[in-house]
C-alpha cells in the first residue's frame, strides 16, 4: 500500500477473502491463473516492502496510479483460490480515515492537502465508473478488531515460529465464517442494546456476503507479531474467549460473558499501549 495506509505499518492486522478462480470473470479469471502457476509468489512482507516504496517520492504518492496485478495464492481442497491486494483501493479507504488517526499537523507534513485532495476527486471519479468495487482486504492497525475474531474457532488458529517470522493466524471456509457471524448476531441482538460491536459484524456479514460462498477467510496477525512479546502470542487465544463469552451471553451467564470480554480488553489494551510508548 501507499502513505496512506502504511503510515502505521507494520504493525497491522489483516482479514483476508481467497476466492476460487471460479468467481472471477474472463479475462480477470485467466489473469489470477496464469499468476498462480508462477514459481515464485510474493508474500506479505513482499507487499509491505512495495508499499513503503512510495513514501520515497516528493511529494510523496498518495494512491498508486496503477492498480495492483499481484495477490495471495491458497490452495483449499486441491482449488486454487485468489486474494487480490487491490492496493489503489485499498490506499483510497485508508486515506479516508488518516484525518482520524493523525493529528492535523503530522497528516499536512506526511501528505500535504493538495495531494489528498487529487486523490480524493481522483477516487470519486473511480467509484463512479466502479460502484460494486470491493476490497478483498481489510486492515487494523495495532489491534485486532474483536467481531474478526467471531468468524474463527479456536482449533483454526495456526501459531508457527518458521525460520523466516512468527506467524499467528486463523483459517476458515466461508460457510463457516457466515453461520458464525449470523449466530453471534442473534445472541447480542437478544442479550445486548444496539451499539458499536453489533454494527461492527453486522459490516463484517455484509462484506462477507460479496464474495463467492467456497472461499476461503483468513485472520492474519500480520506486523503485529513484531511488538507483542512472543510469550504472548504463544498464550493468546482470543478467538477462544470471543467463543467463550458468546456462549456465556446465550447460557444468561453475564459474569461468564464480562469475564471472557475482561480478558480480550486486557491482552489487547496492553498491545495498543504499546503505540505510544516512547
Amino acid at each position: 500500500m501507499t502513505l496512506a495506509s502504511s503510515v502505521i505499518v507494520p504493525y497491522a492486522a489483516y482479514l483476508r477473502v481467497y476466492e476460487p478462480l471460479a468467481a472471477f470473470p474472463e479475462p480477470e479469471r485467466g489473469h489470477w491463473a496464469r499468476y498462480a502457476k508462477r514459481e515464485k509468489l510474493p508474500s506479505a512482507q513482499d507487499e509491505l516492502r512495495r508499499s513503503l516504496a512510495d513514501l520515497l517520492p516528493t511529494p510523496p504518492v498518495a494512491v498508486p496510479v496503477h492498480e495492483s496485478g499481484d495477490a495471495f495464492v491458497a490452495v483449499v481442497d486441491g482449488v486454487t483460490c485468489v486474494c487480490p491486494w487491490r492496493t489503489r483501493l485499498r490506499g483510497w479507504q485508508a486515506l479516508e480515515g488518516l484525518t482520524e488517526q493523525l493529528p492535523g499537523l503530522v497528516l499536512d507534513a506526511a501528505l500535504p492537502p493538495v495531494v489528498r485532495r487529487q486523490a480524493e476527486a481522483d477516487y470519486e471519479r473511480w467509484r463512479e465508473r466502479n460502484p460494486d468495487a470491493r476490497p478483498w482486504i481489510k486492515t487494523a492497525t495495532w489491534h485486532v478488531p474483536v467481531r474478526w475474531f467471531v468468524l474463527f474457532a479456536a482449533e483454526e488458529r495456526e501459531y508457527d515460529k518458521g525460520d523466516d517470522a512468527l506467524v499467528l493466524r486463523y483459517r476458515t471456509p466461508m460457510v463457516e465464517a457466515r453461520r458464525r457471524v449470523a449466530r453471534a448476531l442473534r445472541t447480542l441482538k437478544d442479550s445486548l442494546e444496539e451499539g458499536p460491536l453489533i454494527d461492527g459484524l453486522v459490516e463484517v456479514g455484509r462484506w462477507l456476503e460479496e464474495f463467492h460462498p467456497r472461499s476461503l477467510v483468513e485472520l492474519d496477525y500480520g506486523g503485529l507479531v513484531h511488538v507483542v512479546p512472543e510469550a504472548d502470542l504463544a498464550d493468546d487465544r482470543s478467538a477462544e474467549d470471543v467463543a467463550e463469552g458468546l456462549a456465556a451471553l446465550r447460557d444468561g451467564d453475564g459474569a461468564g460473558a464480562g469475564a471472557a470480554y475482561g480478558r480480550l480488553t486486557d491482552r489487547w489494551s496492553a498491545v495498543r499501549d504499546r503505540q505510544y510508548a516512547s
